[in-house]
């Protein structure tokens, strides 16, 4: 049998444990800080409320930005396709014979 993966895992445990016992007053210190930091910010969504209502800003949030998202695809897409026909056009290329082109320019 090969223990070399075995006596790796364990080597690699015991340097865990040691930075843990070693660091553990600046672990504890920071998530104690971390907890005071989150008390402090503001859910996107209503403690008084149950079930999908809880949600209601966070739900409405994520639609905006899936709409936007969308929206900036479509408008970037619709320029590039325009802006490619357009140089095509006026340099005299044709962008249905560049794309379907078995060789490559450059390599012909």
């Amino acid at each position: 049998m090969n223990y070399t993966w075995d006596i790796f895992y364990i080597a690699v445990a015991g340097v865990f444990v040691y930075y843990l016992l070693r660091h553990r007053v600046t672990i504890v210190k920071f998530v104690g800080e971390v907890r005071v930091e989150l008390d402090k910010c503001s859910w996107p969504w209503d403690p008084n409320q149950t079930g999908l209502k809880k949600y209601k800003e966070l739900i409405e949030s994520t639609v905006v930005v899936i709409i936007s998202v969308v929206l900036l695809a479509g408008f970037v897409t619709s320029c590039d396709f325009l802006l490619t026909h357009l140089i095509g056009a006026l340099t005299g290329a044709s962008v249905a014979t560049s794309l379907n082109s078995p060789v490559h320019p450059l390599h012909s």
